[in-house]
């Protein structure tokens, strides 16, 4: 029996193709970063054609890497960025126009229109999400209302809606299989978590013909199967599926209530096991966490902050102040404080717990004295706070205090933010020796389905994982004034726009 899984990871700024073996352990691996355009302020798109023509030539790269051949290959799991709205032509395959990133803001308007006509409480209380332009319903209607002839085919069924998850499993599937999975269902503003259904009130309220949607399957069974004349080069199934931050809250094996994680990716994701039960609340999003076949769904508390790692990716390429992100600790490292110099990232509007999708980014406390080293450093703190200011909001609302939190993602590699996290937060930061929690996650849903483990097998692997631990070093009245003067910075990003 084959006991290898292959594992796409397809995230916001790059694509990663892994191939795990039947402990888990990481074989090989292959990577591409691919374009990202801003055709306005406040716009991002992908071109999906170029994302699926990467996944190509990733797939046979990551196999001879890991010294596996396609029979190896026992199931393939898919995590992908999530809210990112793909529209394609059923017949052709292809894109009708580029993808709509969920960075992006263009339908605020739209979203303040909804919010201003009352449509706000009934929206949360079916989906679990507030509305912003952060969802994909948005940009799907938006697409449709851009171009008559769109709404058209997509009414009688010519195109495809999704989000990356439903593309990649098209094309790996050669268009045999129109399917999502409830993780990234549940991030559009027209899937009811409780039903676990398409809701027609929401589709009506927000323009969106069910004929172009995918079929929700389960994030862990035998969702669709790979083409044999696809990049694979042979018929597996597609067993799991999970948006990036769902996939991170299951391969860091966060299976009971109360177990949470933060993810530092381009955002910043901050997900609450809640068990079988959704959590509402103002400032954070209700979610779906996975389903399991057969199983009834588990749910998540979340909260999402747009910007985290991508402000130092711009500092890198907006601004050309660093060539690799790793220079930053040095740089933080280079200042005994922050000298008064705040950065909020509010590239996208600010998430969660603030929801401004009209705050832009600001920076403050700048004197002639200011250089590089300090918006580095500002840079790394930003995401400090923002972290608190979701962990925060969780434990108000849930009424549930963290002990730790269990945190994954690139910049994990960062000392200087985790320890700073760690002062931030007042409670230990747990950062596992392998920071791949989301391939993880979607190896582990994927290898879950064709019976190469159990729960049980995934917890004590993730128990048994070397972990370094960062324990709060500054004192609490340091933290809080830190903190608060980064609140006053704050309200001056907010409504900018």
């Amino acid at each position: 029996m084959p006991e290898s899984i292959l594992a796409i990871d397809q995230g916001t700024t790059g694509s990663r193709v892994v191939v795990l073996d039947a402990d888990g352990a990481v074989l090989g691996w292959a990577y591409e970063e691919f374009t990202q355009h801003f055709p306005r302020p406040g716009w991002v798109e992908h071109d999906a054609a170029e994302i699926w023509r990467g996944i190509e030539s990733l797939i046979p790269r990551a196999l001879a890497q890991a010294g596996r051949n396609p029979a190896d290959i026992a199931a393939v799991g898919i995590t992908n960025q999530r809210e990112t709205a793909v529209l394609w032509d059923r017949a052709t395959g292809e894109p009708v126009r580029n993808a709509i990133v969920w960075q992006d803001r263009r339908t605020g308007e739209r979203c303040a229109q909804l919010i201003a006509d009352g449509a706000g409480p009934s929206v949360r209380a079916k989906t679990g999400l507030p509305i912003d332009p952060y969802f994909s319903a948005t940009k799907l209607a938006w697409m449709l209302d851009s171009d008559a002839l769109l709404r058209t085919r997509a009414e009688t069924g010519e195109l495809c809606f999704g989000t990356i998850d439903a593309w990649l499993i098209w094309k790996l599937s050669a268009g045999r299989r129109h399917a999502t999975d409830p993780t990234n269902a549940s991030r559009t503003l027209v899937f009811n978590i409780d039903t676990m259904d398409w809701d027609d009130e929401l589709l009506g309220l927000l323009g969106v013909p069910r004929a172009v949607l995918p079929e929700v399957a389960s994030s862990s069974g035998p969702i669709a199967e790979t083409d044999p004349a696809g990049p694979l080069g042979r018929a597996a199934p597609i067993a799991g599926v999970a948006g990036d931050q769902q996939a991170a809250l299951f391969g860091q094996a966060c299976f009971e209530t109360g177990q949470a994680k933060n993810t530092y990716g381009t955002g910043l994701f901050c997900l609450f096991n809640t068990g079988d039960q959704p959590v509402h609340t103002d400032s954070l999003i209700a979610t779906v966490a996975w389903r399991l076949a057969d199983a009834p769904p588990a749910y998540a508390l979340e909260g999402a902050v747009f910007v985290g790692g991508a402000t130092v990716q711009w500092l890198r390429d907006g601004l050309g102040l660093i060539s690799n992100a790793s220079e930053t600790e040095a740089l933080a490292r280079s200042l005994n404080s922050n000298d008064g110099v705040y950065f909020v990232p509010a590239l996208a509007g600010l998430g969660a717990p603030h929801w401004d999708p009209n705050a832009r980014g600001t920076i403050v406390g700048l004197t002639r004295g200011t250089t590089r080293a300090h918006l580095a450093r500002a840079a790394l703190e930003a995401m400090g706070y923002q972290t608190r200011d979701v962990i925060d909001a969780m434990q108000r609302e849930s009424g549930v205090s963290l002990p730790a939190l269990r945190v994954d993602g690139g910049a994990v590699a960062n000392k200087f933010l985790m320890q700073f996290q760690a002062d931030m937060l007042g409670v230990p930061v747990i950062v596992p020796e392998s920071a791949e929690a989301t391939v993880r996650g979607a190896a582990g849903l994927a290898g879950l389905a064709v019976g190469l483990w159990t729960i049980d097998d995934l917890a004590a692997r993730a128990q048994s994982e070397p972990m370094r631990t960062y324990e709060p070093a500054m004192s609490r009245d340091q933290a809080d004034t830190l903190h608060a003067k980064w609140l006053d910075a704050l309200e001056r990003a907010k409504g900018w726009a």
